[in-house]
C-alpha cells in the first residue's frame, strides 16, 4: 500500500492508517492511569497528584498558508489549544517547531510569528519553547508548523470521547463548513462573491462556560471530516447512537451555495472554531445559554440526542431520515 492524501484527511482511511500502521507497532501508549494514544482522543492525560496534565500535538500543512480569516500561524496555535480545551482542561502553554523552505520571505515569516503571538494572547496561553529548521528549496512547500499544547484539569474532570449515555443532548456551538469552504473557494479561485471567512478561533471561552455549569459528558472539535466524522466517532467510542435534526444545524447561506456548486457535503468539511458537546439533558438548556453569550457561541444549538441505536441518524429538512456516515476523507485536502 502507498500512502495517499486521503490517509491524512480524517475519516475512515485515516483511522485505518492510524490503527493498522501506527497503533499496531507501538507498545507503550499511555502513562499508568491516564488516557493514551490507543484511545485516539483529542489529547492524552498524565496523572499528577490531584490533577491530570493534558497534552496534545498537531502538525499544520495548510495550503494556502494565508487565507480569509487567518493563516497557518493562527491555525497552529488555535487548533492545538482547542484539542486541549475539549479534553476539559485549561490550556497553559505551547511548544512549537517550524520547518521552513529555503527562500521563504522574512516578511511572510514575521507575519506568521505575529499571528501566532496574537492567537496565544487571545487564548491566554504562552509559547514557551520551540525549534526551527530550514530545508533546501523545492523540498518543502513553504512551511510546516508543529505545535504541542499542555493543559491541566482536576483529576476525574477529563471529558473524553466515550462517556455518552442514552438521553444525553448534543450541542453544536455554531455553523459548520466555514473553514473548509472558505479555504477551498479562495485556494481554487472559484470566484464566489462572498465574504465567507474561516472560523478559526479558540473555543476555550465556550468550553469553560459549559464546564462551569457541569454536566458535560464529552466534547470534540469537528476538524477533519467535519461534524459527520466527529459525531460518528463519539457514538462509536461510547457504544451508542444519535438522532440529530438537520434543521438545527447552522449552515451559512454562502457555505450552502458553494457546497451545492462543488458537490460537497458541508457536514463532512473541517471546522476550526466549533465544538460538539454531549451533555446531561437536565443541564442542556442552561449550558446552551451560557455558550450563546460567549464571543464565538452565538449560533449554538441543541441539535439532537443520544439514542440506543448504533448509528447516527439525521432527520433531513424534508422530514426523511438517513444514516449520517463517517466520511472516507475530508473532501477538502490540506485544510489544517
Amino acid at each position: 500500500m502507498k500512502i495517499g492524501m486521503a490517509h491524512g484527511a480524517g475519516g475512515e482511511m485515516m483511522q485505518s492508517l492510524i490503527s493498522d500502521m501506527i497503533l499496531n507497532n507501538i507498545k507503550n501508549k499511555k502513562v499508568n492511569g491516564g488516557i493514551g494514544l490507543g484511545e485516539l482522543d483529542d489529547g492524552a492525560t498524565i496523572p499528577f497528584g490531584e490533577y491530570e496534565i493534558v497534552i496534545s500535538t498537531d502538525s499544520h500543512t495548510i495550503d494556502p498558508i494565508f487565507f480569509p480569516g487567518g493563516d497557518i500561524g493562527k491555525l497552529s496555535i488555535t487548533g492545538t489549544v482547542n484539542d486541549v480545551a475539549v479534553m476539559g482542561a485549561k490550556p497553559l502553554a505551547i511548544a512549537n517547531a517550524m520547518v521552513i523552505s529555503e527562500g521563504f520571505t522574512s516578511e511572510d515569516f514575521e507575519r506568521i510569528i505575529k499571528s501566532m503571538d496574537e492567537a496565544c494572547i487571545e487564548a491566554d496561553v504562552s509559547l514557551v519553547t520551540g525549534d526551527t529548521k530550514v530545508m533546501e528549496k523545492d523540498k518543502l512547500d513553504k512551511i510546516i508548523i508543529s505545535t504541542t499544547g499542555i493543559g491541566i484539569a482536576e483529576k476525574g474532570k477529563i471529558t473524553g470521547d466515550s462517556a455518552l449515555e442514552v438521553g444525553d443532548k448534543i450541542i453544536l456551538t455554531g455553523s459548520v463548513g466555514d473553514h473548509g469552504i472558505a479555504l477551498m473557494s479562495y485556494r481554487e479561485g472559484f470566484g464566489f462573491e462572498t465574504d465567507l471567512k474561516s472560523d478559526v478561533a479558540p473555543v476555550t471561552e465556550m468550553t469553560e462556560a459549559a464546564l462551569k455549569i457541569g454536566g458535560v459528558k464529552a466534547m470534540k472539535d469537528p476538524t477533519r471530516g467535519g461534524i459527520a466524522n466527529a459525531l460518528n466517532e463519539l457514538a462509536s467510542k461510547s457504544g451508542i447512537g444519535m438522532f440529530v435534526l438537520e434543521e438545527k444545524i447552522p449552515v451559512k447561506e454562502q457555505v450552502h451555495a458553494a457546497s451545492e456548486m462543488l458537490g460537497i457535503d458541508p457536514f463532512e468539511v473541517a471546522n476550526e472554531g466549533k465544538v460538539i458537546m454531549g451533555v446531561e439533558a437536565s443541564k442542556a438548556e442552561e449550558i446552551l445559554e451560557a455558550i450563546r453569550i460567549t464571543k464565538y457561541g452565538k449560533e449554538a444549538q441543541i441539535i439532537g440526542e443520544v439514542t440506543e441505536d448504533k448509528h447516527v441518524i439525521i432527520e433531513t429538512l424534508l422530514g426523511g431520515k438517513r444514516i449520517l456516515e463517517a466520511p472516507i476523507a475530508d473532501p477538502v485536502p490540506r485544510v489544517c
